[in-house]
């Protein structure tokens, strides 16, 4: 059976053709940085559990650094680069050098400043946004004010990662993807060492966190500029709000501030209600959160990264055949790795949990309660990871209002979910309540997922090559084989709790291992081959 594409590639303004070897040579060199990057932010989320557990620090260390990172998500990774990228590639192709540089200097500049009013405002108002973001804190455990002083420290690192996301835009349109993709490990570095030499030192430990995640942000901004005057595309920021291409990166910015956004608004509304359940609950929620985030973060959102610039500079060339081949291969590698990965978080999300963060202050129930959350997110993994190719896919276009529609409707879905769930699972007096928001918010996620596919084949975007009725045969095969791996070398949580780290963390490489290796055996048994999911001249 053959799973193949048969676009016809597209040539680029410097005479290269865009091919599915060139973007999974692309997305293999985020894929590496974001691993590498991931793996350090395991290793901080380890120290985390280990030092602050799922206490009232680590929930306002948590409250205080979601707010400045939800924002990052509109002004950086989100909004800004889904405007930013799309005007750039078409500035590369349809303009010369100093025009395209006039267009960063402008937007540098503008972008700039008015980043600068927003940090200085966030950090005047730090308890007003503690309090709308998580009112459950106030009271008199403390939770509060250590989160609204936690802020005025973690607020500004929105300032310097929103220019350092600025920066990495400009590097992934000239094709320079793996210096962006790097700098994250900056942030972890910083953290571990802060919480490993830094807290014990301190009055007020947690505080440490908030130092650090200021120290981090001027780090990441300064280790991309070599690498931006290395290609001549340092900045020389200048006010020019009346530019045309900023006034098109701030019409495409208005609508994706919400569209781009839909599941960190989701996690923020579960994060509202999760203040208000109770001591460690935001703590739980997050451990779970990063577990899920994991797989997402080193393929999903690595392919989206190096995706969109080929998407828009397709689109600016008018290579409507070969942006539908994009997206359609995408999409299938998306299918081959999502998949397997939310059945293999669902099935071993106690070992996981267990052999990652137990120990020190994180008790056995912080186990089972974070388990129980990680399987809830891990049901929305295909839906995250299909967000994160679709809506590229209108941003590429200009299009920003359909995402702002269907993020609407998940985001309704998963209000009205999350306060019927934690309503529900607090009455009958369930433990772990909030393992009901993560379902909401997975719901969600897949809600939106269906209606950016839909939307996409009503218009014709997505146009299915030939091979995919075998593909989700010979994926829905592969995963039943796998679980049935799994399944078969189970062991109760009580053995990963007694058994020492060495012992479960052999055991747990040996089932993921093991499974994987099943998972791929398969696929291959049953006809599917890596040359199949190349990208062909039709």
């Amino acid at each position: 059976m053959s799973v193949e594409n048969t676009p016809e590639t597209a040539p680029t303004s410097t005479g290269r053709r865009i091919t599915g070897r060139r973007l999974l040579a692309s997305t293999s060199v985020v894929s590496g940085m974001t691993l590498l990057s991931r793996i350090l932010g395991l290793a901080r989320d380890v120290v985390f559990a280990r030092f602050f557990g799922a206490s009232l620090v680590m929930d306002a260390f948590l409250v205080a650094n979601r707010i400045p990172n939800m924002m990052r998500r509109f002004f950086a990774e989100g909004a800004f680069s889904q405007g930013f990228v799309p005007v750039m590639a078409r500035y590369r192709e349809q303009h010369d050098h100093e025009d395209a540089r006039e267009f960063v200097d402008a937007v540098a500049g503008t972008f700039g400043l008015i980043l600068f009013v927003v940090t200085l405002a966030g950090v005047i108002a730090a308890p007003l946004l503690v309090a709308a973001v998580a009112p459950g804190f106030i009271g008199e455990d403390g939770r509060f004010e250590l989160a609204a002083l936690m802020l005025r420290f973690t607020f500004p690192y929105l300032f310097f990662v929103s220019l350092t996301a600025f920066a990495g835009g400009i590097l992934n349109t000239y094709g320079r993807f793996g210096v962006p993709a790097f700098t994250p490990v900056i942030l972890n570095i910083v953290l571990i060492a802060a919480a490993v030499w830094l807290a014990p030192t301190l009055a007020e430990p947690g505080m440490a966190l908030a130092y650090a995640v200021l120290i981090a942000g001027l780090l990441q901004l300064l280790f991309q500029i070599p690498f931006l005057v290395r290609i001549r595309a340092l900045p020389r920021p200048k006010w020019m709000p009346s530019h045309e291409g900023v006034r098109r990166v701030m019409r495409l910015m208005l609508p994706a501030i919400f569209g781009s956004s839909v599941a960190q608004i989701n996690v923020l509304l579960g994060g509202i209600i999760a203040s208000m359940l109770g001591v460690g609950k935001i703590s739980l929620l997050y451990y779970s959160d990063r577990l899920m985030e994991f797989p997402l973060g080193i393929f999903g959102i690595a392919l989206a990264t190096v995706t969109l610039p080929y998407l828009s500079r397709q689109y600016a060339n008018a290579a409507h055949d070969e942006f539908a081949a994009t997206l359609d291969w995408s999409m299938k590698l998306v299918l081959l790795i999502a998949v397997p990965a939310a059945v293999g978080l669902i099935v071993l999300a106690q070992p996981l949990v267990a052999t990652i963060f137990y120990g020190g202050v994180f008790t056995a129930n912080d186990v089972r309660l974070t388990a129980l959350a990680l399987q809830a997110f891990s049901v929305g993994l295909i839906g995250f990871s299909f967000v994160k190719i679709l809506a590229p896919a209108y941003f590429a276009r200009e299009d920003t209002r359909t995402p702002v529609r269907a993020g609407l409707i998940a985001l309704a879905v998963n209000l009205v979910l999350s306060v019927a769930l934690a309503w529900y699972l607090t009455g009958i007096g369930f433990a772990a309540s909030h393992a009901g928001l993560a379902l909401a918010i997975s719901v969600a996620a897949l809600l939106n997922a269906y209606l950016l596919y839909r939307g996409l084949r009503r218009e014709g975007i997505i146009r299915h090559s030939t091979g995919w009725t075998a593909l989700l045969l010979q994926v829905l095969m592969a995963n039943i084989a796998m679980w049935a791996i799994l399944d078969s070398l189970h062991r109760p949580l009580e053995w990963w709790l007694a058994a020492g780290p060495l012992d479960r963390s052999a055991w747990l490489v040996l089932n993921v291992a093991v499974s994987a290796t099943a998972y791929f055996l398969v696929l291959y048994a049953l006809g599917l081959r890596l040359s199949n999911l190349r990208m062909r001249r039709r």
